[in-house]
């Protein structure tokens, strides 16, 4: 900790942070509750930072936990790295370039562990603009270290190489500014544009491979620095674009993976930060080593046979008309196919017929003329990664189905001619990729044995690369995820069960499985009765990064391929997609204020029209503030009656209907109005009749009724609406009931309202009078 300006410091933080992954880590294998350590190493974007109290708690098996106490322990030595400076020492001569390059290195660093750090509380206060404005910031940021560079590798390094690092890390960062800008104005053509400019991020991994070539060529930077470098290319390369998050349950999926890959991706943050460190660092003392030595020629037939194996499976390919090395077949090839998005699956596809061609040879063929240590190692390596990937694909590969009809999921790859038929209804994609693998795996073993290291060149690491070779070659033959079904959540599973019906009440749904009903349910995605619940939820991510991206190419194929549009998408991915749940946020917040005005609209409405002013004093007043609505225009009061009739039987619907206003029975009120507009509501009771009313009404009638229990509450039982009650002092027997019936216009959304004025008073008589009719409108 001596060594460098902050260790002490960067190793109080970095076993500070170890420490409460260990203690999280050890929560989760005893209680198998891992939300908290999921969150922490991960920072999984598709799980709530605070989850409410009827949330599900996330549940880690012992595997994924000590995987993921080891990726914590991955982060905490990146936080090492970051934080403990530039080593102690004299620091070399630096200028103001040298300078400024180091600053704009540690601004950006300062970016990314503030950007991590904020996380939990961007998610928590819903303030996501916060990302776009920092990208913008970062992206000038970037542009600065481009531009830096250049004068700073004047000494060391080619014109050339500086040039060339010039030109593309230019045009990958102004692409990149572009499309956040572009996004935020909703510029999707514009957007797009940039997108191909920057060749989906390709442009940019040139720049820092250049980057890489300088460093390993200019002594202020150390070979362990430009060894993380390389791994942070590598682990970029591998990265998602679309949108993946941890499913409740365990390991739903290889998407996790995805998710996993981000949290292990500190490499980059290390490779800038050991950048600034070792610019002005004291440089390295020569030590007096040997001269390395080039690997002898060998005998040439051993090393054709290792430059011709992988030609062998190649040919037998190319003679029934393939060309590609996996093509249609495997998790991975599918996993990225699926979830890669389209720039990562062309990649892929270039890759399978580099393979498929025989093209490892040339490759071979260099390292064999060359024989440098870094060739060869190079080389041995990618055959060794190669194969097994081949061998995994093979292991995990499924039979095309007879009645297939051309399309597959993901992005569309491939050509048609590929899944023509040959004899007896059989779709034949070539070799099996296990033949390439084989033979890549002989060559690179070959190599090995033909050009070992020079005894020069071994030091007490000797074992490294046997090491990593027999690691790879057991890996290939792991299964690379679960295939086995898992449980199905049926349609019938997602029916809540009627207990007035004497079900019995069911088991309580999972969060997995409330989404797998609500994506059933919605029936906009066609899912079979019988796909287990992890397919389902991995097709909707799979539809979750489509719709993220939101490429027009995609979105077409979708719509071509399936018939799915992508708005049709927003409501059934909601609950599992952000970007989906985001708009449908949006659409009910649009929707809670269009209510809220409509209703405020109404209240102004009611509130302009000025109170009855009674011509007798009634016994109580009640005008109801707020407006009232109906669902089909009719409120009514049911008493019961000594012949319990039934109300729905009595026919008192047909006499409203002709007296167009009120009408009654005994223990039965009714009174229309129209469904379409609010209703300002007037209620008045008298001791004694009071005098009729007809100047500023439309409609005035007046009925008599009989109440057998005193209660005379006229209601809407289908929405809710109910009226204070009529009666006088709970005074059961014959009453009149007069109603006045108003239709007004109003400049507002509502453009017109009812107003309704009920007088209730004691009285005998069941003749119905009409004190005024409705005009004719």
């Amino acid at each position: 900790m001596r060594r460098y300006r902050f260790g002490r410091i960067a190793i109080l933080i970095a076993l500070g942070y170890l420490a409460v992954v260990a203690v999280l880590g050890a929560f989760a294998l005893t209680t198998d509750r891992g939300d908290l350590l999921w969150k922490v190493v991960t920072r999984d974007s598709g799980m709530g930072w605070f989850p409410g109290p009827g949330d599900d708690i996330l549940t880690v098996s012992w595997g994924l936990a000590v995987l993921l106490i080891l990726i914590g322990a991955l982060q905490a030595w990146a936080l090492w790295q970051v934080l403990r400076g530039r080593a102690r020492g004299e620091p070399t001569h630096r200028d103001r370039k040298v300078g400024l390059l180091r600053l704009a290195l540690y601004l950006g660093i300062g970016y990314s562990l503030i950007s991590i750090a904020g996380t939990p509380l961007i998610h928590a206060w819903k303030i996501y603009w916060v990302w776009s404005v920092t990208d913008i910031a970062s992206g000038f940021v970037q542009l600065a270290i481009v531009w830096l560079f250049f004068p700073v590798l004047r000494d060391t390094v080619s014109n050339r190489l500086r040039l060339f690092s010039l030109i593309v890390g230019t045009i990958a960062v102004v692409s990149n500014l572009g499309q956040e800008i572009t996004d935020l104005f909703d510029l999707h053509s514009a957007e797009q544009i940039l997108t191909l400019a920057g060749g989906y991020g390709y442009v940019w991994l040139a720049w820092s491979v250049s980057i890489l070539i300088a460093q390993a060529k200019d002594p202020r930077w150390s070979a362990a620095t430009v060894r993380i470098g390389v791994i942070a290319q590598a682990v970029s390369v591998l990265q998602p674009s679309g949108m993946v998050s941890f499913g409740g349950s365990g390991f739903p999926s290889i998407l996790t993976v995805y998710t996993l890959l981000g949290a292990v991706s500190v490499f980059g943050l290390v490779w800038d930060a050991r950048t600034a460190h070792e610019l002005t660092a004291p440089l390295p003392q020569p030590g007096a080593g040997h001269v390395p030595v080039r690997p002898a020629a060998r005998w040439w037939p051993p090393a054709a046979v290792a430059i011709a194996l992988p030609l062998i499976p190649a040919a037998v390919n190319l003679a029934h008309g393939k060309y590609l090395w996996i093509g249609p077949r495997g998790v991975i090839e599918q996993f990225v196919r699926v979830d890669g998005g389209s720039g990562n699956a062309l990649t892929w596809l270039v890759l399978d017929i580099f393979v498929g061609v025989g093209a490892p040879a040339l490759l071979i063929l260099a390292a064999v003329l060359r024989r440098t240590l870094r060739t060869l190692r190079f080389t041995t390596l990618t055959l060794i990664i190669a194969a097994a990937v081949g061998f995994a694909s093979a292991l995990t590969a499924t039979p095309v189905p007879e009645d297939f009809d051309g399309f597959y999921e993901g992005t569309q790859i491939y050509p048609e001619s590929l899944f023509t038929q040959k004899h007896a209804g059989e779709i034949f994609l070539g070799i099996s990729p296990a033949w390439y693998s084989t033979a890549l795996l002989a060559s690179a073993l070959l190599l090995l044995f033909l050009y070992p290291i020079p005894p020069a060149q071994r030091t007490r690491r000797r074992m490294l690369l046997p090491a990593q070779v027999a690691t790879l070659v057991v890996l290939a033959f792991v299964p690379v995820t679960d295939v086995a079904r898992g449980p199905v959540t049926a349609a019938e599973d997602c029916t809540p069960r009627e207990a007035w019906r004497g079900e019995p009440e069911g088991p309580k749904l999972t969060r997995d499985q409330r989404l797998v009903c609500s994506l059933r349910q919605a029936n906009v995605i066609k899912l079979a009765a019988t796909m287990p619940d992890a397919m389902v939820l991995t097709r909707a991510r799979w539809l979750c990064g489509i719709y993220t991206r939101n490429d027009p190419q995609e979105v077409a194929r979708l719509q071509t391929t399936e018939g799915l549009k992508r708005d049709a998408l927003t409501y059934p991915l909601a609950e599992i997609c952000p970007s989906a749940g985001a708009v449908v946020k949006a659409a009910a917040a649009e929707q809670d204020r269009e209510a809220q005005e409509w209703e405020a609209d109404a209240q102004r409405m009611c509130d302009s029209r000025p109170p009855h002013r009674p011509l007798v004093k009634p016994a109580k007043v009640i005008r109801m503030k707020d407006p009232q609505w109906t669902d089909y225009g009719v409120v009514e009061t049911y008493e019961p009656t000594e012949d319990d009739g039934d109300p729905y039987e009595d026919g008192l619907l047909e006499q409203a209907q002709d007296n167009g206003l009120v009408a009654a029975l005994p223990g039965h009120l009714m009174i229309r109005t129209h469904s379409d507009y609010n209703l300002c509501v007037t209620l008045e009771t008298y001791t004694r009749r009071p005098p009729v009313e007809t100047k500023g009404w439309d409609h005035v009638a007046e009925v008599g009724y009989e109440s057998p229990t005193g209660e005379i509450v006229l209601r809407d039982d289908l929405i809710g609406t109910e009226f204070p009650d009529l009666s006088l002092n709970g005074r059961a027997g014959q009453y009149r009931i007069r109603v006045h019936y108003d239709w007004f216009t109003w400049k507002g959304p509502h453009e017109g309202g009812q107003r309704l004025l009920i007088m209730a008073f004691p009285g005998k008589g069941d003749k119905p009078v009409t004190y005024r009719k409705p005009p004719k409108r």
